[in-house]
């Protein structure tokens, strides 16, 4: 799961180490366009994690109708949240994109690569729902060879495309969303061969969970709400900051457009450990294990998750020391801004880590709408406001709006570990 991840994200790390050759006006419109598009994508990652957790209770449960409901179910959510968001970009992307950006040039820049990007959201809302599936059942070598697939296609065609090498257009921005669509039409259907091949027998199943398909798609809907509504708000959340770096210088913004991409990379090593927890928790759960095996598995996997939070930090450490190898091309105040990082980077990651841990447990046990009540109170009583205050009205330097993903941390812990400690997880019936 770490390692499907971190191609996932990587991608984006790519997509910014191509593009940053063409100058902070390219960086700051795939920012922009990435800001916009990854609202859709926020929908349909956060509901496809619902139906990961979902998917763990019923391979935990070994109950075939259960995960044929689970499976059938869940997909349909991901195609037509992913067919009405390339609607709406559709209708109202270019006057969003518009009224963002700092300029013309990279409003243009920014439509360009956004309406090509369509492609991978729709790409996403296919497969996206069968990795959280195959996640959810233990096989994640699966979605791993996906991504093993799509990446070396996605970065060898954007470097193609970008600067028309080899033969290829040069289209320059738009060339990285043209290198990812290729690439996620290449996994998907990788991914659905593999689930037509493993899992077509659940099409023999007879009956649905809940009664009717209906009735079935209406429950996982209501499951998936509160956990959807948490992985939205916290996307949405980080895109509406994004919206609100892009008011900044634009040595600032680019420091900022560059460093969210990286902090989602290494931090996939902490957040699909404590994924991962919380799968193995479910199927603990749906198998009604004892209170002793749960206590000493998640005490196990407690203490790993700070390891895992000291591999990030030191990643995070090297990135800082070697900005000036890894963009030379950038301004020297950009690159600056981008080694001022560093301490905020090291000191939240034991508090992320630690807090996931707790989230992701309580999820498993259907506690979700008490995990979704910290993270939306979190982000829009405190971070969204506060971002704008320091960006809009105090002009604050890009280090102290960067230190608000510190004091967030902060803010969530003492409600998720009284939570946890309280014990009651343990004797949930997620079935």
């Amino acid at each position: 799961m770490i390692l499907k991840a971190v191609f996932l994200h990587g991608t984006v790390v790519v997509d910014g180490l191509l593009v940053a050759p063409l100058g902070e006006i390219a960086i700051a419109a795939m920012g922009v366009a990435a800001a916009v598009g990854g609202i859709v994508l926020g929908f349909i990652f956060a509901f496809s994690h619902a139906m990961q957790i979902r998917s763990a209770q019923a391979f935990g449960a070994d109950n075939g109708v259960f995960q044929k409901s689970v499976l059938f179910t869940g997909t349909t959510i991901g195609m037509f949240l992913g067919l009405m968001g390339v609607i709406l970009i559709a209708i109202f992307g270019k006057f969003a994109i518009a009224s963002l950006a700092s300029n013309e040039h990279v409003a243009a820049e920014a439509w360009a690569y956004l309406s090509i990007f369509t492609i991978f959201i729709l790409g996403q809302s296919v497969s996206q729902p069968v990795v959280s599936y195959f996640n959810g059942c233990g096989r994640a070598k699966i979605p791993l060879i996906g991504y093993c697939i799509s990446v070396p296609i996605n970065i060898v065609s954007s470097y193609a495309l970008i600067f028309g090498v080899w033969g290829a257009p040069e289209l320059g921005v738009a060339g990285a969303a043209l290198g990812s669509a290729l690439a996620i039409i290449a996994q998907t259907i990788y991914l659905v061969a593999q689930l037509v091949r493993i899992e077509g027998h659940l099409r023999r199943v007879v009956g649905w969970h809940n009664g009717t398909f209906l009735q079935t798609l209406t429950n996982l809907i209501t499951f998936s709400i509160p956990i959807g509504a948490t992985f939205v708000s916290a996307i949405f959340a980080s895109h509406v900051c994004v919206l609100i770096y892009a008011k900044m210088t634009l040595p600032a913004f680019a420091a900022l457009t560059l460093i969210v991409p990286w902090n989602m990379l290494a931090g996939q090593i902490s957040m699909q450990w404590t994924q991962a927890t919380g799968i193995i928790v479910a199927h603990l759960l749906g198998n009604r294990t004892k209170d002793t095996v749960l206590a000493s598995f998640l005490n196990m996997a407690w203490r790993y998750a700070f390891v895992a939070a000291g591999i990030v930090s030191a990643i995070f450490l090297v990135m800082c020391l070697s900005v000036d190898e890894i963009y030379p091309k950038l301004e020297a105040e950009t690159r600056a801004i981008i080694f001022g990082f560093l301490p905020l980077l090291i000191l939240s990651q034991p508090l992320r880590a630690t807090n996931a841990i707790c989230g992701n447990v309580l999820r498993a046990s259907g506690d979700t709408i008490y995990v979704m009540h910290i993270f939306i109170w979190s982000q829009w009583a405190f971070r969204v406001p506060l971002t704008a205050l320091f960006v809009l009205y105090w002009d604050l330097s890009a280090f102290w709006v960067l230190s608000l993903w510190l004091a967030e941390e902060v803010v969530k812990f003492p409600a998720f570990h009284r939570r946890l400690l309280q014990g009651h997880w343990k004797h949930a019936v997620v079935d």
